[in-house]
C-alpha cells in the first residue's frame, strides 16, 4: 500500500478543563416539570435523568479515550474538509480493503466490535480469506470530522471525498458498507466509481413511497400494515435538521449538555425502550465529550 497526499496521525486528547466543565454543567441541569406520559411525547424526564447521571458519574471518559487511542487514527483534508478516520490493516497480505460508514446519530464507535473479526478472522475462528483492511471514517460534520467547511455536504459529495481518501490511501479497489446515513453514501460511491468499488452493502436504508403509479400494487397484507405504521413516524427531527440546522444548533449548543443528549436519544430511541441506562450506539455518542461536535 502506498499513500499519497497529506495524512496525519491523530490522537484524541480532550482537555481536563473541558471534562470538568462538562461535569459541572451536567450537575447544574435544571429539569422541567412535565407530565409522566412515558415516551408518547418524547424522552421522559426520568429516563433522561438516569442517562445524565450515568454520563456525569458512571461514564469514565479517560478509559474510553485510552482505548480509542489504541486504534490507529488519522486525519486528512479532502475537498477542503478535515476527515478523521480509523485505518486498521489486516495481518493477511491479500485482505480486501473495506470502507465502513456509520449513520446518525452515531459515529465510528459503531464498528469497534467488528475491527478484530474483520481484520483478523483467523484469530477469531474464521477464514483468513475473509480478511479486510478497514477504513472507518467519521462522516463530514460528525465527531472529529467537524466543523463542516460549508454547506452542500450531501451523500454525493461525501461519497466523492471518501473516494479521494481511499485513493490517497493507495486502495485502487475496495468494498463499501453503509448504515443509515452511510446507506445513502455507500451506493453513491458505487455509482461514482464503478471501476473501483467491488461491492456495496447497506443496512438501515429507509425508503418511502414516491407516489409513482402502481408502486404499491402487490403489497402483502403485512407490508400494508407496515406502510400504515410508517404514516405515524415522527420525522420532525429530520425535517428541522435538514431545513433549519443553524436554528437547531443554537438550542443544542447551549450550556446544557443534556439538550444534545436528549435530542440524540429521542431521535434514535426504539419504540419501546428498555429500562436502565441505554447502551446503544447513539447514546454512546451522546455520552462522549465530543458529542458537542457530532452531526
Amino acid at each position: 500500500m502506498t499513500t499519497t497526499g497529506d495524512i496525519r496521525p491523530f490522537r484524541i486528547a480532550i482537555p481536563q478543563a473541558d471534562l470538568d466543565d462538562l461535569a459541572a454543567r451536567l450537575t447544574a441541569t435544571r429539569w422541567p416539570e412535565l407530565p409522566d406520559v412515558g415516551w408518547q411525547r418524547g424522552v421522559p424526564v426520568s429516563y433522561l435523568r438516569e442517562l445524565v447521571g450515568y454520563w456525569r458519574s458512571g461514564y469514565d471518559w479517560r478509559t474510553h479515550e485510552a482505548a480509542l487511542n489504541d486504534i490507529p487514527q488519522f486525519v486528512s483534508d479532502v475537498d477542503g474538509q478535515p476527515l478523521h478516520f480509523l485505518h486498521v490493516r489486516s495481518p493477511e497480505p491479500d485482505a480486501t480493503p473495506l470502507l465502513l460508514l456509520h449513520g446518525w446519530p452515531g459515529s465510528f464507535v459503531e464498528f469497534l466490535d467488528t475491527l478484530g473479526p474483520l481484520t483478523a478472522p483467523r484469530a477469531h475462528g474464521g477464514d483468513p480469506g475473509d480478511a479486510f483492511h478497514l477504513v472507518v471514517p467519521s462522516l463530514p460534520g460528525f465527531g472529529f470530522s467537524a466543523p463542516l467547511a460549508g454547506p452542500g455536504w450531501g451523500s454525493e459529495r461525501m461519497a466523492g471525498a471518501l473516494g479521494q481518501l481511499m485513493a490517497r490511501l493507495g486502495y485502487d479497489r475496495f468494498g463499501v458498507q453503509g448504515g443509515d446515513t452511510g446507506s445513502w453514501v455507500a451506493p453513491a460511491l458505487g455509482r461514482q466509481a464503478p471501476d473501483r468499488v467491488i461491492g456495496v452493502h447497506v443496512n438501515a436504508l429507509l425508503t418511502f413511497p414516491c407516489g409513482a403509479e402502481g408502486e404499491l400494487d402487490g403489497l402483502t397484507e403485512v407490508e400494508q400494515r407496515r406502510l400504515e405504521s410508517m404514516a405515524q413516524y415522527n420525522d420532525g427531527y429530520l425535517q428541522i435538521q435538514a431545513k433549519s440546522p443553524h436554528t437547531l444548533a443554537y438550542g443544542l449548543q447551549t450550556r446544557r449538555p443534556s439538550s444534545p443528549g436528549s435530542w440524540s436519544t429521542s431521535s434514535g430511541s426504539p419504540t419501546t425502550p428498555t429500562t436502565g441506562c441505554p447502551t446503544t450506539p447513539w447514546t454512546a455518542t451522546a455520552c462522549s465529550p465530543t458529542s458537542r461536535s457530532t452531526g
